[in-house]
This record gives structure tokens, C-alpha cells and sequence, in this order.
């Protein structure tokens, strides 16, 4: 398995990160990830429609939390793209924060039990086991068209940029 260190740090800490790093212009790899009932959800089950992936390391965290609620709130300006958050949270947990929080266009999605999406995205902070935060934009043919890894993951992505090329893909 591949590993990057110092690609990202994690309150000033260098992280050494898992798999390998996703490119604009890859065919997106698979993976196997669990929705809120416990459900396996793959790559396949948004095909054909544009992609946010919105990739954090807790929704427990406020950063993580103003990720998830911003896309949920932009979600109702982009009825045809599919966004999904993914963290290592437990199912149960986040759906217990869709439910609090009012999130009810983004679907949370946990890779707490393979670690399927961070490895294969590279995203897998191993110091941590955590993922680390960063943005990935696909299009409906599962192209990768635009990729973030956050440098510093309590920092937030730029949001802007990546609604400008979600927007271009419509």
C-alpha cells in the first residue's frame, strides 16, 4: 500500500496518509462504505449522476460539521448532483447527527469497518485512523474531475472552487 507522509498535517502534525492519491482525469476506483441502516454502498450506486464527495474526519468536530451542513444547505441549489459525506464515524452516529442537525440532503456515509474509500482515495490518516479532509468531484461517467486534499485538516476546503467545477459539469 502506498503511504505519503507530510502531504497533510493534523494540528501542525505531519500525518502520513494511506492508499494512493486520487488524480483529476482517473476513472474513480470502487469501494465499500455503510449508510446510516447499515447498508453497503459502493461506487455503482450513484453512477450516472455528478458526485460530490466530501471527505472528513469527524462529524463530531466543528470544521467537519460546517463541511457537511454547507453542502447540505448548497445540495438545494443542485437537485441533480449526489453528495455524499464520508467518515469513519459509526452508522448509528451519524444518523443520530442527521436527525439533530437537520441534514437531510447529504447522505452521511461511515468506512469505519474497510477503510475501503480511504485507501482507495487516498485519504487514510494512519497516525489516527482517521480520514483526512478534502474534496472529490466526479462526473456521471465516474471520471474524477476534481480532487482537494486539505493541507491542514482543521481547515476548511475551498468550497467555492469546488461548487465552480461541480457547476461546470451540469
Amino acid at each position: 500500500m502506498d503511504k505519503r507522509t507530510g502531504v497533510v498535517t493534523m494540528g501542525g502534525n505531519p500525518m502520513t496518509l494511506l492508499g494512493s492519491e486520487i488524480k483529476v482525469g482517473m476513472k474513480a476506483p470502487d469501494f465499500k462504505v455503510l449508510d446510516n441502516e447499515m447498508k453497503e454502498v459502493s461506487l455503482k450506486d450513484g453512477s450516472g449522476k455528478v458526485r460530490i464527495f466530501s471527505v472528513v474526519p469527524s462529524i463530531d468536530t466543528g470544521v467537519c460539521s460546517f463541511q457537511t451542513r454547507r453542502f447540505n444547505e448548497e445540495a438545494a441549489e443542485l437537485p441533480e448532483v449526489e453528495i455524499w459525506t464520508i467518515s469513519v464515524d459509526l452508522p448509528f452516529a451519524q444518523g443520530r447527527y442527521c436527525d439533530a442537525e437537520g441534514i437531510d440532503k447529504v447522505k452521511l456515509l461511515s468506512d469505519h469497518r474497510l477503510l475501503s474509500f480511504g485507501e482507495n482515495y487516498g485519504f487514510v490518516m494512519e497516525e489516527v485512523r482517521l480520514l483526512s479532509r478534502g474534496i472529490v468531484i466526479l462526473d456521471r461517467d465516474d471520471i474524477v474531475r476534481y480532487v482537494e486534499y486539505v493541507e491542514e485538516v482543521t481547515e476548511h476546503p475551498d468550497y467555492d472552487k469546488a461548487l465552480e467545477e461541480v457547476r461546470k459539469l451540469l
